[in-house]
């Protein structure tokens, strides 16, 4: 940072400078999910399937975590006022173009570029967020409220997402995100001074090439495990290439890795048991946090709520990160056992899941939901903040850099995992369900004669002639018989997450050494916070 003249100029106030980076932040992490939080609508307006929405979160994820090595050399060479300005640009051009055009070809480039120029918006808030926090009090409460908007700013995105598309075309989202991204740099770079916020290190010897084998590894890890359900695994060509293109690419990742002086990704980070043993309850949590997936999708399939409604009740989640996030740093900085920490938030988790299980049904009460809502927010702010703190201090402090750039990428395959787990059972176990149901319905099953005999005197009874109402009768009892398999699925889904939340509640409480790691809030660089 540089020497003498301060960051801010002396006469902002504090709570301008909060205002100012907060404004910067929020719409770069509204920028994941905003463009994708109503699946179908985006779909629709480019004309994909739902999986290739999917798959465009994990272009963007993908980005993100690939580009972040190389991003901050240019973060360290390119004056603090001017890289903001040019990321916020990229961004606002990125968006522009996106409300162009209904390519779905130009909307895969530009999520891949969002990712990119996402990243260097992201560095000068944490660095000016974590600059600013002297003490561990200060700085532990920093990374809570940061992990907090993390985990707690999708629903409040997806409810805006939804108020938006219910009264204007798709679009409306890039220009929506455009005017979001004006009004908090522009305030920023009016009460900054022109200083350099880390010390100038020249543009030599850039790892282009480990950053291709580590970009196209990630894309490729996302297009396995989005479309391989799809395509049965290695029953098609397409998923039998890309298994082999991630083999030899990784390989030579690796290899390059081995062999440099100054890595991308330094492999020692992984000789750290405890280090392994965080980002594996990363992974864990990002899949048990993508549950929530499974909810939202009941919530509109089977009670019928439109996307502003189930916006709504998600939000009830928020208050329990909200509430969590604070009981956890407070436990953090009373150096309580991280043990009895990861177990309470585990519990929560499984106690959520458990609940759920018995709560779906076709016809419920929206408020039946609430608490369990607020059960899940708990488990994941009590777990989120712990976890990561605990994998990156896991570390010596000169590779701490390492361990956040291997930390995005746990981050990046939980989250790709989520998605893969819940298209399995979308697609695998409802068929089975549906096609178990199917057999079922036979002119000699007196609970499906009698169920279409309710559906047809009911349509009798509005005007409808025999004809007509017998065809939609059985309309009715497919979609009713649809509906079941779609519970099914997700008890099935919600029982397995179950089992490894009572796995990894049994690894933690077998591993005493766990407490062996201390929690290092002493530097003021925000190592932990990219993970």
């Amino acid at each position: 940072m540089s020497k003498g003249l301060p960051v801010f100029r002396s006469w902002v106030p504090n709570w301008l400078i909060t205002l100012s980076i907060f404004l910067v932040m929020l719409p770069s992490m509204s920028l994941f999910s905003f463009f994708v939080a109503n699946p179908p609508a985006a779909a629709g307006y480019y004309g994909l399937e739902p999986t290739d929405i999917q798959y465009s979160t994990l272009i963007f994820y993908g980005a993100l975590a690939a580009f972040y090595p190389l991003e901050q050399r240019f973060f360290s060479y390119i004056a603090s006022r001017q890289y903001l300005a040019l990321g916020v640009f990229l961004l606002i051009t990125a968006s522009w173009i996106s409300y162009q055009t209904r390519s779905a070809h130009v909307f895969f480039a530009m999520r891949f570029l969002q990712g990119i120029f996402n990243g260097g918006v992201n560095s000068i808030c944490l660095t000016l967020i974590f600059s600013r926090l002297s003490g561990e009090r200060s700085r532990e409460i920093g990374y809570s409220v940061f992990y907090g908007l993390l985990i707690g700013t999708a629903p409040i995105i997806s409810l805006a997402a939804s108020l938006l598309l219910d009264n204007f075309e798709y679009n409306i989202l890039y220009k929506t995100m455009i005017f979001m991204l004006l009004p908090g740099p522009i305030l920023l770079l009016s009460i900054m001074n022109d200083v350099r916020l880390k010390k100038k290190i020249p543009l030599y010897q850039l790892d282009w090439v480990s950053f291709f084998y580590w970009q196209l590894s990630l894309l490729l890890i996302g297009y396995i495990l989005v479309y391989g359900q799809q395509y049965y695994w290695l029953e098609d060509f397409r998923i039998r290439l890309c298994l082999a293109l991630l083999v030899v690419f990784s390989f030579f990742f690796i290899i390059r890795q081995k062999l440099s002086k100054r890595p991308l990704l330094d492999l020692k980070i992984y000789r750290y048991k405890n280090f392994l043993i965080g980002s594996l309850l990363i992974v864990v949590l990002y899949i048990c946090r993508g549950s929530l997936n499974i909810t939202s999708g009941y919530f509109a399939t089977a009670l019928g709520m439109d996307p502003i409604h189930v916006s709504e009740l998600l939000l009830a989640n928020v208050i329990g990160i909200a509430l969590s996030v604070i009981v956890a740093s407070r436990l953090v900085l009373q150096k309580k056992p991280m043990r009895l920490i990861w177990l309470a938030g585990f519990g929560l988790l499984f106690l959520f899941h458990a609940w759920m299980y018995f709560l779906f049904a076709s016809q419920a009460d929206s408020s039946s939901y609430i608490l369990p809502l607020i059960i899940q927010g708990l488990g994941t702010g009590t777990l989120m903040t712990p976890i990561i703190l605990f994998t990156v201090s896991s570390v010596p402090e000169k590779i701490r850099g390492s361990a956040s750039v291997s930390g995005i990428f746990s981050r990046f395959l939980g989250f790709s995992l989520s998605m893969c787990l819940i298209n399995y059972f979308q697609l695998y176990r409802k068929s089975i369900h549906v096609d178990s149901f199917r057999n079922q319905i036979t002119d000699v099953n007196p609970k499906a004669v009698e169920r279409l005999a309710q559906y047809k005197k009911l349509l009798l009874s509005k005007g409808l002639n025999a004809e007509d109402a017998g065809r939609m009768a059985s309309s009715l009892l497919n979609k009713s018989m649809d509906a079941q398999s779609q519970l099914r699925y997700a008890m099935d889904y919600y029982w397995m997450i179950s089992l490894l939340i009572l796995a990894v509640i049994l690894l933690i409480a077998i591993s005493p050494y766990l407490n062996k790691t201390v929690i290092n809030l002493r530097s003021r660089q925000p190592e932990p916070a990219p993970f």
